[in-house]
């Protein structure tokens, strides 16, 4: 990637990325797919079939996301993984996502996540790699504490790629992290779009 096109997928996945230090309890997570855009407002149909309308606040941003590997993840890395607790002990990764190396540290911890029910969102930086049946890594957040995530070979990996207000067609995947306001309105100032053919994990 030469520079120009780094600078401007930075730029585009700058505002998602910055928005993880707000994805905690009190946001509203909306996940689905693009039913139509009207002025600034979006309209998405969630995974439970239910339509939201979505006013997107002025200067709001936008990223595709593109194929990561678990073979991509090395020691130093800084990722955003949303993970399960084992039966057997552990967790096991729902996502994984793979940050540019500009962007390390945004977000770090661990918090309450609702991809499913029970699932945890962390933000670490990789302190070491094994190859147990699929990667294992542990991540480290937090002034050092650590947590070890397995990351099974059907996980989905993904990176930020750039996207435009264009790839938000209908029926397209996106991932919205809007907050509700006093009025019971959905306000954005970012969205994330599978305008790469892939949805956002997230």
């Amino acid at each position: 990637m030469n520079l120009k096109s780094f600078a401007i997928v930075l730029g585009a996945i700058s505002g998602v990325i910055g928005a993880t230090e707000t994805w905690a309890a009190d946001a509203t997570r909306v996940r689905g797919t693009v039913v139509g855009v009207a002025g600034s407002t979006l309209t998405v149909k969630d995974r439970d079939g239910k339509t939201d309308a979505i006013k997107l606040a002025d200067g709001w941003k936008i990223s595709g996301v593109a194929k990561g590997s678990a073979a991509d993840i090395k020691q130093g890395d800084f990722l955003g993984i949303a993970s399960i607790s084992k039966a057997d002990g552990g967790s096991g990764a729902l996502e994984v996502v793979i940050f540019p190396a500009a962007l390390k540290g945004t977000g770090e911890g661990d918090r309450d996540w609702d991809l499913q029910p029970n699932s945890r969102m962390t933000n670490g930086t990789v302190a070491d790699v094994t190859e147990i049946q699929g990667r294992t890594v542990t991540l480290t957040y937090d002034n050092g504490q650590k947590k070890q995530i397995a990351i099974p070979q059907t996980t989905p990996i993904v990176t930020f790629a750039a996207a435009t207000p264009a790839d938000l067609a209908p029926g397209v995947a996106v991932f919205v992290n809007a907050q509700r306001g006093s009025d019971g309105k959905l306000l954005a100032n970012r969205v994330v779009v599978g305008n790469h053919g892939i949805a956002p994990p997230m």
